[in-house]
């Protein structure tokens, strides 16, 4: 069902298309009836909030990219010979 509301959108282009084309955000209706809030003031938050947010995920893969894979196959043999144990001896 589609209702007859106008809505004011921003689309950041992403700076890393392999993930993501493009951010869409839902301006509020009263953010620019406010005094002291610009078009440029809202473009500037939205593409701070995008970044922010893929800042954020690449400080995660940062981390995990640090272990090399010698750990995660013993980690992954560990889990695998811990699952198989469970099985054999407490099922």
């Amino acid at each position: 069902m589609v209702k007859g509301i106008t809505r004011q959108v921003i689309l950041v282009k992403s700076p890393d298309p392999r993930l993501f084309e493009e951010a869409i955000f839902i301006v509020k209706e009263e953010a620019l009836a406010r005094e002291g809030v610009s078009a440029d003031r809202v473009l500037r938050e939205a593409r701070q909030a995008a970044d922010g947010y893929l800042k954020q995920g690449k400080a995660w893969n940062r981390r995990l990219e640090r272990a090399p894979a010698a750990v995660w196959g013993v980690l992954g043999a560990a889990l695998a010979s811990a699952g198989w144990a469970v099985w054999l001896f407490l099922l």
